[in-house]
């Protein structure tokens, strides 16, 4: 909503904004920043659904993407009260990698198919089992290769909907499809095609990956022109411009997968610096100037972000999920977090002999096992509540010391971490990350760090800062720094021997496990079915 009232056109003369526009997973947020500090003075948000069409498919439809783009530019400006001849430019991120197949006007032959979907990963086996050089990005060549990115889903629009793949003009993502419809055309960003498309070195198509799978005319559908984060794609149509409620001509800058934009939100843009993206997942996003693969990790991304830098990437499945399970499990209503958190500052670190591995939904790096599992162990009569959260919190903490160690062990060690995210919200969950990793962590002012990353690059492709490194510095703000403590980082140590004990000890039984519950449900549900079958075959 709005922060400065109707009247800050007339209070502020000239000043110029920036439209930060983040296309998310629930729904599209527009920010409005002014360009000289990157003060967010408003942000509008409007709701779009997915649909599940079948177990793994998760799918939207593009046009509510457009639809709720216009929206939310149309309300932040009109609850901002800033005249519209005062923005200076527009950029918008998404995520990534949601797939689109267009006809030659840019219209949808069928719904997006998002990026949490998993049905291509029958794919994912056919892609790995190529070998071909362009897959060192992932754990260098050793896999696995992931159902979400762009190769995987393509062939399986090629293989399982073949009429698709041959109308389609473009198979692009929803970045594409958003600056197509913004501007009339059709490019590809840098970045995505870098961290999803498997592109060699960031730069060029991967011609011996697709011929290999036997689809190169991908090639003829995918974007010819790749653009650089900040860099112009072109001028505001006048629909479009109508459509956002601004004049035509407006200058769209290049966006990309939202938690890249977010590293530029949060200012980690040089060598060294570590983004750290929180919520139901961690997102772990290094900046590097050295090219390096290796087992446990993703990427290097050559020219990923911005300044010609490469990205290195870690995650885990399952943290703030698991901190809410917690809450569940506890039946914790509104003052739950601020309740148990102070009690368990009062636990020493490392829980008495509590340890919790996180795997609550698959670990994703360094191990990279969907089928790994949660494990509490040392617990005792002891043991009470603010003991088992702390000890949440402390694993969570082990699980990204623990990618910390796999990138250490490829040649990279961040100085410093700037996070975002949920777990800003926990002073203990920070101290604790810190005073584990043995690394400062940091926070930024602005918590949209999507969409203040994106209004960053609206203003350099507007030509208000020369460089994004410029006009970080001048819209980035950080609101403080948790130091890490050496003699509780010391205190870790037996703990953290405890965590990367757990998973090799453990995965066997874990795996059995896994299989005989996945028997189970099966049995259950084919149970079920027969039941169903034989109350509709004898009803009257």
């Amino acid at each position: 909503g709005d922060r400065t009232g109707p009247n800050r056109t007339s209070a502020m003369g000239s000043e110029k904004y920036v439209l930060g526009i983040d296309g998310g997973t629930g729904g599209i947020r527009a920010g409005l920043f002014a360009v000289a500090t990157g003060e967010p003075i408003a942000f509008a948000d409007t709701p779009y659904d997915t649909s599940y069409p079948k177990p793994g498919h998760a799918e939207q439809s593009p046009s509510d993407w457009w639809d709720g783009l216009g929206a939310s530019s149309r309300k932040v400006l009109r609850e901002s009260g800033i005249d519209p001849r005062d923005v200076a430019g527009v950029c918008v991120d998404t995520t990534c990698c949601t797939v689109v197949a267009l006809d030659a006007d840019a219209n949808a032959l069928r719904p997006a198919i998002l990026w949490m979907d998993m049905r291509a990963s029958d794919q994912t086996k056919q892609v790995l089992a190529t070998r071909d050089p362009a897959l060192s990005v992932n754990g260098d060549g050793a896999g696995p290769v992931s159902a979400e990115w762009m190769i995987p889903k393509a062939l399986w629009l090629a293989q399982c909907e073949p009429e698709t793949f041959r109308d389609a003009a473009m198979i692009c993502e929803y970045q594409d499809y958003v600056n197509v419809k913004l501007t009339g055309r059709y490019c590809g960003s840098a970045n995505n095609v870098a961290v999803r498309w498997h592109f060699v070195d960031g730069r060029g198509p991967p011609t011996s990956l697709l011929k290999s799978l036997n689809i190169p005319e991908l090639l003829e559908k995918w974007p010819k022109d790749i653009v650089g984060l900040g860099d112009v794609v072109g001028a505001l149509t006048r629909d479009a411009a109508t459509h956002l409620g601004l004049p035509a001509g407006v200058p769209v800058a290049q966006g990309g997968a939202d938690a890249f934009v977010a590293m530029v939100g949060l200012g980690t843009i040089e060598p060294g610096q570590l983004a750290l993206i929180t919520g139901s997942s961690h997102l772990h996003l290094g900046v590097t100037d050295r090219r390096f693969h290796g087992r446990g990790i993703w990427g290097t991304y050559s020219c990923a972000l911005v300044g010609g830098h490469d990205v290195v990437e870690g995650g885990q499945t399952s943290t703030g999920s698991v901190v809410n399970w917690f809450k569940t499990l506890c039946g914790g209503g509104d003052g739950f977090y601020d309740e148990v958190n102070a009690a368990a500052a009062e636990v020493p670190p490392g829980c008495e002999g509590l340890v919790v591995q996180e795997h609550l939904q698959g670990n994703r790096t360094p191990h990279t096992d969907p089928l790994s599992r949660g494990v509490v162990s040392g617990l005792t009569l002891r043991h009470g509540r603010a003991h088992v959260f702390r000890a949440i919190l402390e694993g969570i903490s082990f699980g990204t010391r623990l990618i910390f160690d796999a990138m250490e062990a490829n040649g990279y060690k961040p100085s410093e971490v700037v996070v975002a995210g949920g777990a800003t919200r926990s002073d203990l969950w920070l101290q604790i990350h810190a005073d584990v990793a043995n690394v400062p962590f940091k926070r930024t002012k602005c918590a949209d760090a999507p969409a203040l990353g994106a209004a960053i690059l609206a203003a350099v492709g507007a030509g208000c800062y020369a460089t994004v490194a410029d006009a970080a510095r001048a819209m980035v703000h950080m609101e403080g720094v948790v130091h890490p403590r050496p003699e509780v980082h010391a205190q870790y140590a037996r703990a953290y021997a405890a965590y990367k004990a757990t998973y090799p000890a453990l995965r066997r039984v874990i795996h059995r496990q896994g299989s005989e519950a996945a028997f189970a449900t099966s049995v259950d549900d084919a149970d079920a079915a027969t039941d169903d079958k034989t109350r509709a075959t004898s009803s009257p």
